[in-house]
């Protein structure tokens, strides 16, 4: 048995017993037929996990489906090009997951001999897999007892327990991790770190629990105690940093220009129009600002036609304000960089780009752009018409 907190022991085995019981009967009648839930196949269940961090169920299930369907085997994500992994990723957030699984599938064909490792030591080896991810994939897929902790049972632990701390600190994390160990079962360990997480996820929400649907009710502290909604502690709210940035859709020859993020920066490996963030304050000044900076990224000078859209969004810990530009000149040679790529492309071919949200809503923005500059202007113009007996009548002709 692990070590109790000395302030807040953990239940006793009468009460455990009484947990299992309860919780496996639930989870049969309850659980949501989710498609990584049809196999075990490590692979598949690595997958789902590090697209389930941080991010909802609701919104992994169409990006698990296609992402399977197009990379249906570690060695074929191995052999896959980063730009579509990075594709199939859009929208998910978090692209660092993205490119250390892929680097991650690399190093099992390599290390491993395209078998997904067995032992936790090799797992936690790879990129991107900590000890949750670790053990959700030991456990579901190999029925390893491998105990689990994410924001589900964290909150359902909490609340159990009646742990009114905070559970991200160095003491609740110690609690909470024994406490996933000690209440797992010998048999069948992957069923039951499912049924955690899928009571903490649809009964024992954030917020307000639905403690009338709980099976395990009467034996929650923070039930019998009246706290359920106080518990647990909320974490601390971030303190945002407002920023103003302009990103540049620069043209030459029906193609616009588009920059690979470099690695360590916000979004990296994927693609995006020249962006930069302003400092000027006044409207003119800002609009110099980004020519210049434009020109020292580019080597292009470009003059700056009117604002397309403003696009309000956030990023970690940022609140950004997003100026669009079109460019009605552009002068100069493009820069070769080494860190940092820049390529001419057709705007028709920008589906085939990974781009960032923002950047997605750009690259619309282009084609819709460049679908009104193909419209002929409407003109007037004067024609002569001869009629059959020789006289001629003057008209007005719309012409498109």
């Amino acid at each position: 048995m692990p070590p109790r907190d000395a302030r807040l022991p953990l239940p006793d085995a009468s009460w455990r017993t009484r947990f299992r019981r309860r919780l496996r009967s639930w989870y049969e009648g309850n659980a949501r037929d989710l498609p990584w839930r049809r196999s075990r196949d490590p692979y598949r269940v690595w997958v789902s996990e590090i697209m389930l961090q941080q991010t909802q169920v609701a919104t992994v299930k169409p990006y698990f489906g296609r992402f399977i369907d197009a990379f249906p085997t570690v060695e074929a994500l191995a052999r896959a090009d980063e730009s579509r992994v990075l594709r199939l990723w859009e929208g998910l957030g978090y692209y660092r997951r993205a490119r250390q699984m892929h680097e991650a599938a690399r190093r099992i064909v390599e290390e491993h001999g395209g078998r997904f490792p067995r032992d936790r030591d090799s797992v936690r080896d790879l990129p991107g897999v900590g000890r949750y991810t670790a053990g959700a994939i030991l456990s579901i897929a190999l029925d390893a007892r491998e105990p689990i902790l994410e924001a589900n049972t964290i909150r359902l632990f909490c609340r159990l327990l009646a742990y009114g701390g905070p559970p991200r600190a160095k003491e609740g994390q110690t609690l909470l991790w024994a406490m996933a160990e000690w209440v797992l079962p010998p048999r069948e360990p992957g069923l039951f770190n499912q049924s955690l997480m899928e009571l903490g996820s649809e009964v024992c929400r954030n917020g307000t629990p639905r403690c009338s649907a709980c099976p395990v009710e009467s034996l929650c502290e923070a039930r019998r105690r009246g706290v359920e909604t106080r518990i647990p502690l909320p974490a601390t709210k971030p303190n945002f940093e407002y920023r103003r940035e302009a990103a540049v859709l620069i043209r030459r020859q029906g193609r616009v220009l588009l920059v690979r993020c470099p690695d360590g920066g916000r979004w990296a490996g994927l693609w995006d129009f020249p962006r930069h963030e302003l400092m000027a304050e006044n409207e003119l000044l800002r609009r110099d600002e980004l020519v210049e900076k434009v020109r020292k990224q580019t080597g292009l000078t470009v003059e700056l036609g009117e604002c397309l859209r403003t696009i309000k969004h956030g990023v970690t810990r940022y609140k950004i304000t997003l100026e669009c530009h079109e460019t009605t000149r552009v002068s100069g040679r493009l820069k070769t960089l080494a860190e940092q790529a820049m390529q001419w492309v057709r705007p028709s071919d920008l589906a085939d780009y990974p781009l960032s949200s923002t950047g997605r809503k750009l690259s619309r923005l282009t084609l819709e752009s460049t679908a009104s500059r193909a419209v002929p202007r409407r003109v007037e113009e004067d024609c002569v018409i001869g009629d059959r007996r020789g006289k001629s009548n003057r008209m007005t002709l719309n012409v498109r």
